[in-house]
């Protein structure tokens, strides 16, 4: 029996919410298959969580962990951090060093997508619909009227690495933009400013096999929120309807585009993509995610569910492939 790692935590502010996909993941994985355990990072601080409530050290020379004198080394991680250093490739270099397989996108594909501004000026290059922006860099001379200038208003001030929405603020006034960037700066040292554009919300999941293409039906996301924030995500403020009320047209061509991008970025496991759809029906890429969060009411095991698969088959097909 293979003994799996489902490794959560982190360095960022979704610490909480990691841990809450690492206990959904817990109860999906087929446990009469492999022998789980969670792991929890934190800065240099790695434990495994025993059944009795014991957290034990884990060794990093070799990812393992001693019990009763007995060394137990994981066959694989399942990473659910989302953000450092799980998401942005950091941990992958790590497996990737020791030569135990993981779920995620490796390194170049973490730290890409990990990078809003970066990740979504690369896929515009190729022709892909982002909104305009403007990446700011701690200690930069900040110009909000240059901003307003070129963006107009609304926009959205995010932390242009993370994710949960946490330190992101819709912006409807001038005198709103200056503490908005103060706030998303507190999250990292680059934060981005985003042309905001009216439109359905939509997300998108998928993942690939070696033998095969899985996309999953398409989310439609409404909140009474501003925006698409942290209550709306995780305090029950939001209203998910899968599949999302589009028409087969434009539910095809998100469809294939998610696919289309898993492969340019090299990505590996379940990803999901979200996207705002404009008046003029060309889907419009805001964010790609590359650990989703995987609790029992996050996306993508509503969307496993919608598509009538059996999340426990899906986790096996992803844990078996690497």
């Amino acid at each position: 029996m293979k003994n799996v790692a489902i490794v959560a935590g982190g360095d960022s502010s979704e610490y909480d919410v990691s841990l809450k996909s690492a206990e959904g993941l817990y109860g999906f994985i087929d446990k009469e298959r492999y022998k789980l355990y969670i792991v929890t990072l934190r800065n240099s601080e790695w434990k495994v969580n025993m059944p009795d409530g014991a957290a034990v050290d884990v060794d990093k020379n070799d990812f393992s962990f001693a019990v009763n004198g007995q060394k137990i080394k994981f066959d694989y991680a399942y990473i659910t951090i989302h953000g450092r250093p799980g998401e942005d490739g950091r941990l992958q270099g790590y497996f990737d060093m020791l030569g135990v397989p993981y779920s995620s996108c490796g390194v170049l594909a973490g730290a890409l997508t990990s990078n809003k501004y970066m990740n979504n000026q690369f896929l515009k290059s190729l022709g892909f619909h982002v909104a305009d922006s403007i990446r700011l860099t701690e200690g930069q001379e900040i110009d909000t009227g240059s901003i307003i200038n070129k963006l107009g208003l609304p926009v959205f001030v995010k932390p242009n690495e993370g994710g949960s929405s946490l330190g992101t603020t819709k912006v409807k006034e001038a005198s709103q933009l200056e503490p908005a960037i103060e706030k998303a700066f507190a999250e990292g040292h680059e934060v981005i400013v985003e042309r905001f554009i009216d439109g359905t919300e939509i997300t998108c999941g998928c993942y690939e096999t070696k033998t095969e293409q899985v996309v999953f039906p398409i989310t439609e996301v409404l909140t009474d929120n501003d925006f698409f924030d942290y209550d709306a995500k995780y305090n029950g403020q939001e209203r998910l309807i899968t599949p999302a009320r589009i028409s087969k047209e434009l539910t095809e061509n998100v469809q294939r585009q998610t696919l289309e991008i898993y492969d340019i970025i090299g990505a590996r496991g379940i990803i999901r993509i979200d996207y705002i759809i404009p008046h003029d029906q060309n889907p419009v890429l805001l964010d790609i995610n590359t650990t989703p969060g995987m609790t029992a009411t996050s996306f993508i095991p509503q969307q496993i569910r919608a598509a009538g698969l059996d999340i426990k088959d899906v986790m096996t097909e992803i844990i078996e492939n690497g």
